[in-house]
């Protein structure tokens, strides 16, 4: 029996109409809703506890979660370098684990019983928020009315709502799905559903028309500390304060647009465009920095890595003692991932110009191609012979048997 329920709380359609639906199909229960503030917005916030109270609500929590979602999750992906199939920055697939644990964490504190969410069945959020719950807490019951209940369109949703009287502001013209935090926007649904549509151009909301951006470049200097951003143009910022400033002057660029068909854990492809302003920023200087201050072995680690790290974060395994383990190696990876990386702004791109850190491995006096220096050429016949060698034992077993 469910005596309290923590609900995953957005204030949108799904989740203002589970608050009744849940009292209505286990008597007597408590509905606690949780909302986590990962930078989505004072718009989505306002009045977000009368609403649901409202709704319903024996009480409404707002977790403000903005400096640990950049501290604990997103920094970490940016240190690896984790992009999902080669495009797609992970802003939604990294805030939901943190909104999970926000969750369990207000469910022990009023003695729930259970967690809800209200995710769909067919999309990747499901297993992220309920892989969170099993690990953090999996003596918690887990409720997923989009799996259980009979509603099954967004009609149907707003009729029960009215039917209830709770208060929306949902339509049924509504054309997108949109999620944000401090990282980026996702937009999905209507047109942009369709690989053969064009993206919609009033689908975009942060970012400037790289068409219609300013015709003079702009310039942001970022600087790091031990693979952390921590300071635009020579000031030192807080976490928050930074990817702010950096998605401010990245939108009016016009830089951070995606356009992506993904596949989802589900199994099925879903088309979504992406804006992370900011995000493209540092992605870009992390990308540079790390290419002067670690050696060529413990980039290849890396590089290969990410690719496991992005799929682990995609797939919501964010708990899992596997991805635990490779965010220590990222952090030892970059413990000298320090210092500056000047990045240009313009039409859409940002392009590194150039980076200085007082751990650079890299040596003009060998790397130049003038006169002098250490590095003696006539060592490399030795070398090129050697590491030619087994391409030369095969080349004359050939020629033998041809």
């Amino acid at each position: 029996m469910v005596k309290k329920v923590v609900l995953a709380y957005s204030g949108g359609l799904d989740t203002s109409i589970i608050i009744p639906w849940l009292k209505e199909n286990y008597p007597g229960c408590e509905v606690h809703a949780l909302a986590g503030n990962v930078g989505q917005g004072d718009s989505e916030l306002e009045g977000l506890e009368e609403k649901a109270k409202a709704s319903g609500a024996a009480s409404c929590k707002i977790a403000d979660l903005r400096e640990a979602f950049l501290e604990e999750f997103v920094w970490p992906c940016l240190m690896a370098g984790s992009v999902y199939e080669k495009r797609y920055l992970l802003g939604t697939s990294m805030a939901r684990p943190i909104l999970g644990r926000a969750q369990v964490e207000y469910a022990r504190e009023i003695g729930a019983d259970a967690v809800a969410h209200g995710c769909t069945g067919k999309g990747n959020d499901q297993v992220r928020f309920e892989l969170a719950y099993m690990t953090l807490a999996p003596d918690l019951k887990i409720i997923a009315p989009w799996r259980t209940w009979e509603i099954s369109s967004r009609e149907e949703a707003i009729q029960y709502a009215n039917e209830k009287n709770i208060p929306i502001t949902a339509t049924k013209e509504k054309i997108y799905s949109r999620d944000r935090n401090l990282w980026h926007i996702s937009h999905e649904g209507g047109a942009i559903e369709d690989p053969s549509n064009p993206p919609p151009d009033d689908a975009w909301m942060l970012t400037v028309d790289p068409r219609e951006a300013p015709d003079q470049a702009g310039q942001v200097i970022v600087e790091f500390e031990a693979g952390i951003p921590v300071g635009v143009n020579g000031e030192r910022m807080d976490a928050v304060r930074l990817l702010e400033t950096l998605n401010g002057q990245a939108a009016e660029h016009g830089v951070g647009r995606v356009d992506i068909l993904e596949n989802r854990l589900v199994g099925m492809k879903s088309r979504g465009l992406y804006e992370t302003p900011g995000g493209t920023i540092l992605m870009e200087a992390m990308t540079t920095m790390q290419s002067l201050v670690l050696d060529r072995d413990t980039t290849r680690l890396v590089e290969g890595l990410a690719l496991r790290f992005a799929e682990l974060v995609y797939n919501g395994k964010w708990f899992c003692p596997e991805r635990e383990a490779l965010e220590a190696l990222f952090r030892k990876a970059n413990e000298r991932t320090t210092g500056t990386v000047t990045v240009s702004l313009f039409k859409g791109k940002a392009t590194p110009l150039q980076a200085e850190s007082p751990y650079s491995l890299f040596s003009e006096e060998l790397a130049t191609f003038g006169e002098g220096g250490s590095y003696k050429q006539s060592d490399s016949e030795g070398f090129v012979r050697l590491f030619g060698l087994p391409l030369r034992v095969a080349a004359e077993v050939r020629k033998k048997n041809t």
